[in-house]
């Protein structure tokens, strides 16, 4: 791990000052989220954004050959009395996670629990590296299912009483033919999928956020924070708003942990009709 990250702050310096990688995207983020903010200190964010961006790449890779007690070692759960009090009730679990922290170590997840862990991907065009993000992501036991399939193998699941945890990232942008709901989020009216809402309803699932710490370099922490439980006596997006402002105040608090360069808001509200 010392020597990934002598190489993630190697590819920081190329990013970040030479090839300058999104750097308008992520800056005009910053700047549209945080209006209080001055631009010193929007880049000084910017800085550890991308300095944590690279160490996420490297320890993503790192899950290829990671031995489960170094992973165990390095990403801990504050909380896994939560999740096991659901497994003792057989109550099946939507975890709505974000791009922030480490997401791609949530593959580490059945380290911890006694439930067949899943996740929602789209697949990529170049078959090889789509077999290598399905090798690294599934070492340890979870089941990847293309976001097409992904309703199907739930419902398959719990016909054999096969009682799962369902990991589905809820901050992607949606395209304009999808189906979304706006909310206000990080000053800005922004689209979300409805998706996990819709699943977590039609299955009866409880959904919970991960939020996510990070301790220092390659150490994190997530607690388990509990979005609804009576998901049948919900509103329509509900789910979603309360989703929403649980990522926002993670963001808040650890801001540089986000992906900031991603396009989030190329959708605008008043364009969506």
């Amino acid at each position: 791990m010392a020597f990934l990250y002598v190489l993630s702050d190697i590819v920081f310096f190329f990013l970040y000052y030479l090839i300058k990688y999104r750097r308008k995207v992520v800056f005009q983020n910053l700047r549209n989220s945080f209006k209080n903010k001055s631009d010193i200190e929007l880049r000084k964010i910017e800085k550890r954004f991308y300095h944590h961006f690279c160490d996420v790449t490297f320890e993503s890779l790192k899950s290829l050959t990671i031995s489960k007690d170094m992973a165990m070692k390095r990403f801990r759960v504050k909380n896994p009395d939560l999740i096991q009090k659901y497994f003792e009730q057989k109550k099946n679990i939507i975890l709505y996670a974000a791009h922030f922290g480490n997401w791609e170590w949530l593959s580490f997840l059945p380290l911890f629990f006694p439930y067949q862990v899943t996740t929602f991907y789209q697949a990529l065009s170049n078959k090889y590296f789509d077999d290598l993000m399905k090798i690294r992501r599934e070492r340890f036991g979870v089941m990847c299912f293309e976001s097409d399939k992904g309703y199907r193998a739930i419902i398959s699941f719990k016909q054999k009483n096969i009682l799962t945890l369902n990991f589905i990232i809820g901050d992607q942008s949606p395209r304009k033919s999808s189906s979304k709901h706006w909310i206000n989020f990080l000053n800005q009216e922004t689209a979300f999928l409805v998706g996990a809402d819709r699943i977590a309803k039609k299955s009866n699932q409880i959904v919970i956020f991960p939020a996510y710490t990070k301790k220092k370099r390659g150490f994190y922490e997530i607690e388990f924070k509990i979005i609804e439980e009576e998901i049948e006596k919900k509103n329509s997006n509900e789910i979603i708003n309360k989703y929403a402002k649980l990522l926002e105040e993670s963001i808040t608090n650890s801001p540089e942990l986000w992906l900031w360069s991603h396009r989030r808001w190329k959708l605008k509200r008043e364009l969506d009709n």
